[in-house]
């Protein structure tokens, strides 16, 4: 593997895993000078499309179903503590 191939691998599973990022917003007054900074950490869910894709290229055996896919998101992001409570789970939002 090069080293081109080693970047979009690691991004690819990067994105597979999900991860956070940061962002930042600044403010400038009329003459330029910063006013106001404000840095937000954001999540990025893990991608199933990302999960799916990175197992082919591993080539893992046979390739997960969608639902499968779906179900393994929901318990990993369950031990995440992710999930509510009291929706078991069951509808895979936060």
């Amino acid at each position: 593997m090069d080293g081109d191939e080693k970047e979009l691998y690691a991004a690819l599973k990067k994105r597979a895993l999900g991860y956070e990022t940061r962002e930042t917003v600044s403010e400038y007054d009329a003459d330029g000078n910063e006013t106001r900074r404000k840095v937000s950490v954001k999540d990025v869910p893990p991608d199933l499309g990302a999960i799916k894709l990175l197992l082919e290229l591993q080539g893992g055996g046979s390739t997960p179903s969608e639902e499968e896919l779906e179900e393994e998101k929901r318990k990993v992001l369950g031990m995440l503590g992710l999930l509510y409570a009291d929706d078991g789970g069951k509808n895979g939002t936060r």
